[in-house]
């Protein structure tokens, strides 16, 4: 019977029960999501086989959050940090992932999609969506490890990024969400380009559901 339901959701496109259970967070359709776990694979093994790449593809963790600690904890080992005092600073890089070589310090990473808005290389801002679109990717993103560092007020928005487009999750056994992963801040100057009745650009952005995803839907 569990081969059945296997070959019926196959037959459907759709993930097989037993896959799911195992398996990360996905909404993907089952070739979308075999894809996926191909390119996941392909990423750890480039890994092993070529070392550390230059750009992390975070979209292929199963355990993101683990990715970040370890990045954190490698800074405050370099310069003798306490760990509870080191926090990620977030730079957006425009260069081709392709292009960029290792920084000195943090992590380059990229996979990260915008629903809700897009990013504007104009401007060099968090802004609308174009028409028809729906997500959005956004540029490498240069997790850069900062002691004592202090949440930036203006002109960003605190964006939650998660792993899936539920945006819902549960505790795991490890303390984490299995969905959100952390929240990260993007320049945004629209208060500086559009007269919008006073509304921060945090509450402008929160108005339009704006969040960061690994993965989509196809």
């Amino acid at each position: 019977s569990e081969l059945e339901q296997v070959a019926n959701a196959i037959a459907l496109n759709t993930v097989p029960d037993p896959w799911a259970k195992v398996a990360y967070p996905s909404l993907k359709p089952c070739n979308a999501w075999s894809d996926d776990l191909m390119a996941r694979l392909g990423f750890i093994h480039d890994w092993i086989a070529n070392g550390v790449p230059s750009v992390f593809w975070i979209s292929g963790f199963y355990f993101p959050q683990a990715f970040l600690t370890g990045s954190l904890q490698n800074f405050a080992r370099k310069y003798q940090y306490p760990i509870d005092t080191v926090s990620f600073d977030f730079i957006v890089n425009e260069t081709h992932y392709e292009k960029l070589t290792k920084p000195e310090d943090g992590v380059y990473v990229r996979g990260l999609f915008l629903e809700g808005a897009r990013w504007n290389s104009v401007v060099g801002s968090v802004d609308d969506s174009l028409p028809k679109q729906l997500y959005t990717e956004l540029p490498v993103l240069h997790l850069f490890p900062v002691k004592d560092r202090k949440d930036k007020d203006e002109n960003v928005y605190r964006c939650p990024v998660y792993k899936i487009l539920s945006r819902r999750g549960v505790l795991s056994t490890t303390g984490h969400s299995t969905n959100f992963i952390m929240w990260i801040e993007l320049p945004s100057r629209r208060t500086d380009i559009i007269n919008n009745m006073g509304q921060s650009d945090q509450e402008e952005w929160i108005r339009a559901g704006v969040a960061a995803f690994s993965s989509l839907m196809y």
